[in-house]
């Protein structure tokens, strides 16, 4: 079979293994995590300011599909340059798809034009399990004080081709402005779509 039949058998099956790990409304669950460029963060260190919260894995075609088209970046670079902290997050274990080390993961970040805030690694995939993430990509929006404001997919359409963003409803972009606005999220919990999460055993 190959990757891509076996992405998007993925992409049907998982959202019914959905478990909540985290709930929408409820405080997001505290972490701390190794960057890409060795240091510590934890999520305690931004409080006050919005944060995201962005599953990836650069093997995946439907990660692909978002660096691809650039629409990823340019979501990163919009949400950073309104003072929100975008974190990348690799739960892929060593020796499955996806798994990077910290210099190749920023490689693949200045080679994409990516501009997350920093990228998180977690092979052993604490972080990725504390919060339910299942698929690549997988987003969550957590507000200034704390609360989780959405999970779920960057859009509405499921699939790996480009040509779909345009016509699909941004639902990342969409929790974001109603954030900043002060607003209640609309659709706060969608279904993720793309790639399963390689996690340790």
């Amino acid at each position: 079979m190959s990757l891509l039949r076996r992405s998007l058998l993925a992409a049907l099956i998982l959202p019914a293994l959905a478990h909540a790990a985290t709930n929408v409304d409820a405080p997001a669950p505290a972490f701390t995590a190794s960057t890409a460029d060795g240091k510590t963060v934890s999520l305690a260190d931004f409080k006050g300011k919005i944060v995201v919260l962005e599953w990836t894995n650069h093997d995946c075609p439907f990660v692909r599909k978002h660096y691809g088209s650039s629409n990823m970046q340019s979501q990163q670079k919009a949400a950073t340059a309104q003072g929100v902290v975008w974190l990348q997050v690799i739960s892929s274990a060593p020796g499955q798809q996806g798994f990077v080390d910290g210099a190749t993961a920023r490689k693949l970040n200045a080679d994409r034009g990516a501009a997350p805030t920093a990228t998180l690694l977690d092979p052993k995939g604490d972080l990725g399990r504390l919060y339910g993430a299942q698929t690549t990509p997988h987003l969550y929006v957590i507000k200034a004080d704390g609360t989780l404001a959405y999970k779920g997919g960057i859009d509405s359409i499921a699939s790996a081709d480009k040509a779909d963003i345009a016509k699909a409803e941004p639902y990342v972009t969409e929790a974001l402005a109603a954030v900043a606005a002060g607003r209640q999220v609309e659709k706060a919990s969608t279904r993720p779509y793309g790639c399963s999460i390689k996690y340790a055993s």
